[in-house]
């Protein structure tokens, strides 16, 4: 196989591990976030969209989102069933490193991706509702973003858009999709947070935090200087935003927390997303101070005075520092860091703020007017929203007939 390289395949094989890493690390870190009678329905979520989503990716997904242009903003079913995806390499994505692998890397940003927004209606979405409706996001809202932002033809990516890991097509994406689908949903009988495991959602917090390195890092697709660099900006990033919320609640609530600190290193993740391979570690320390701030006010207080219930702050997390890491990266990308990419504003280059400016508008719109339809529709055949004598017993006895924790039963 000629032009491949066995170490940026072994580099990519291991960093599609690592996000696929980051499914159990969610799953712990909204589980332990929710009540205990609801831990295993909530860690059931990611799960279910690692299971739908890799066999969906296959299927179809892959080729509506990569494949070649023909509907203008999606990609046609030419690779449908990876029909013509094989071991050599595609010089559009990479040179170096076999089709088949890219398609593996890619296939665990669409499963984590639809697992993120299941934070948002967490402790009140029925099971079969989320299964059709992770099925349905995902062809029609992720696949169509990922091609414009990603494939070679796509309208974000000819327009110059700057998207290292997946700032537009994950966070944002994710973000405003939950959020619609919290308001969609309606309010939980109790809002106020009430985990019932800190140390486990802490856990999954730095599972997290470790799979980002596979998500930023792994994300330049071969070893080289862009990888070393993406990998030192997302960790610089997360502990700035673990820095900046902490403080936050420190001088606001008077007493710095655990959860705090993991949600503002999480904040800090998100940010650098977009911008990791174009940014300098000292820009990525400001993009993860002021994201860890922003999330830290989207949480404490702006989702209280307007009213939603987005449960495990997905909107606040990855909705609010996604916008800021597309902001961030058209101020601060430079091509010293990156000569692929493209300088930023502080570099003197106003377009490409403008043009991500567009894409945060366009990524932001269709991903809430679609996810708004998707759920109408599902809405026409199957309930959506738990019933109240379901919510007070809890997801886990009632729609899945079991316990996370049997101690009161010996």
């Amino acid at each position: 196989m000629e032009g491949l390289n066995g170490a940026d395949m072994v580099f990519v094989i291991f960093s599609a591990a690592l996000v696929m890493l980051m499914v159990p690390g969610l799953a712990l870190f909204y589980g332990g976030m929710v009540k205990s009678k609801n831990v295993l329905s909530t860690t059931l979520h990611s799960y279910a969209a690692l299971v739908v989503i890799s066999v969906q990716w296959i299927f179809i997904g892959y080729s509506l989102a990569f494949g070649p242009d023909k509907f203008g903003f999606i990609g046609g079913l030419d690779w449908s069933f990876l029909n013509n995806v094989g071991f050599q390499a595609n010089p559009t994505y990479s040179s170096t490193i076999p089709h088949l692998l890219f398609v593996i890397f890619q296939m665990m940003f669409a499963a984590i991706t639809a697992a993120v927004i299941s934070g948002a209606f967490a402790e009140r979405m029925r099971f079969p509702a989320f299964i059709l409706f992770i099925l349905l996001w995902t062809t029609f809202i992720y696949d169509p973003i990922a091609h414009w932002v990603w494939s070679g033809s796509g309208w974000l990516k000819q327009l110059g858009v700057l998207d290292f890991a997946g700032g537009n097509v994950v966070e944002i994406n994710s973000g405003v999709s939950g959020l619609v689908a919290a308001i969609v949903l309606g309010k939980r009988k109790r809002t106020k947070p009430d985990p019932h495991h800190v140390p486990m959602a802490i856990l999954g917090g730095g599972i997290l935090w470790f799979g980002w390195f596979g998500f930023n890092a792994g994300s330049a697709l071969a070893i080289n200087g862009v990888a070393v660099n993406a990998f030192l900006t997302t960790n610089t990033s997360a502990a700035a935003g673990a820095i900046a919320f902490v403080a936050c609640e420190w001088v606001i609530n008077k007493k710095p927390t655990t959860l705090g600190t993991i949600s503002g290193a999480i904040a800090g993740l998100v940010a650098i997303t977009q911008g990791a391979g174009y940014v300098t570690p000292l820009s990525a320390f400001f993009i993860g101070l002021v994201g860890g701030a922003i999330s830290f006010f989207a949480i404490a207080m702006m989702k209280s005075k307007l009213g939603y219930d987005d449960a495990l702050d997905a909107f606040g997390c990855h909705g609010v520092a996604g916008i800021w890491g597309a902001i961030a990266t058209a101020i601060f990308a430079t091509t010293k860091v990156n000569p692929a990419g493209a300088n930023g504003l502080l570099y003197g280059n106003f377009n490409l703020l403008k043009v991500h400016l567009i894409s945060i508008g366009a990524c932001a719109l269709y991903a809430a007017v679609g996810t708004f339809a998707i759920l109408k529709f599902i809405n026409l055949f199957a309930k959506l929203r738990t019933v109240p004598e379901e919510e007070s017993s809890g997801l886990d006895i009632a729609l899945h007939g079991e316990a996370a924790y049997n101690i009161y039963n010996r």
